[in-house]
């Protein structure tokens, strides 16, 4: 499967949900033995820049780039070019742009990697947020299938691009896998170590569940950064990504 081929140490991807730009290189310092791949989203990119992409590279990690690009086909497909030239190793798009917008930014990005010998990133597709809930579906999105339906579909619609995976909460991991294959990677934010209380996201599960449930790469942050002794934490979190 394509979650044995992926290193232990490589499916923990570790969020900089942080806004300063030393900050989050002080994390990346503090952590960079124990995890590969770090993730940088809206608000460290706003307020860092590109920089920020370039600092870690240089350090010898990945960088997981979290924009959730949601445009037209044209617009996504310059971006995603733009986030390729700064060597990131995968970033994401909204899922629900369309099958023309996911295409078009694969292809543009497959083509630009050709012409000036630059590895591929992996691009994901995401699915349904996982502060969703099945009534915010319905009653404010207008969504009358379930999220475990609405997930399926947008999967298929990635696959179908070309995306090398999607993005979904652990809860749905399993209807991806099965609907997609072993070679689509499932990535999955909402991950909540047992220790952990609960916050704004909905639809969680914990590590171990997770890995069982099909997922290729697992996002943390808060968990671990709320700790009082995070690489300890760290280390309890890949003993259980071990151990499913």
């Amino acid at each position: 499967m394509e979650n044995d081929r992926i290193s232990a140490g490589e499916k923990l991807i570790l969020a900089l949900d942080v806004s300063e730009h030393g900050h989050a290189i002080e994390l990346v310092e503090k952590f960079k033995d124990y995890v590969e791949i770090f993730k940088v989203g809206l608000e460290l990119f706003i307020s860092s820049g590109p920089k920020i992409i370039e600092d870690i590279n240089k350090r010898g990690k990945k960088v997981f780039l979290d924009l959730k690009f949601h445009d037209i086909p044209n617009t996504v497909s310059k971006a995603a070019i733009a986030a390729t030239r700064l060597g990131v190793h995968m970033f994401n798009l909204h899922a629900s742009g369309g099958l023309e917008m996911m295409k078009k930014c694969r292809d543009s990005v497959v083509e630009v990697c050709l012409k000036e010998n630059m590895e591929r990133p992996k691009i994901l597709g995401v699915t349904v947020l996982t502060s969703l809930t099945r009534e915010i579906l319905r009653d404010e999105l207008g969504i009358q299938h379930g999220v475990r339906t609405h997930v399926r579909h947008l999967s298929g619609l990635a696959f179908k691009a070309g995306l090398d995976g999607v993005i979904s909460s652990a809860r749905e991991a399993e209807i991806v896998r099965n609907h997609c294959g072993r070679g689509f990677l499932i990535v999955t934010p909402g991950i909540r170590p047992s220790w952990t209380p609960p916050d704004d996201q909905k639809r969680t599960a914990t590590p171990k569940e997770a890995i069982r449930s099909g997922a290729d790469y697992l996002v943390m942050g808060r968990a671990i950064m709320q700790e009082a002794d995070p690489l300890n934490a760290i280390e309890l979190i890949s003993l259980e990504i071990l151990s499913a």
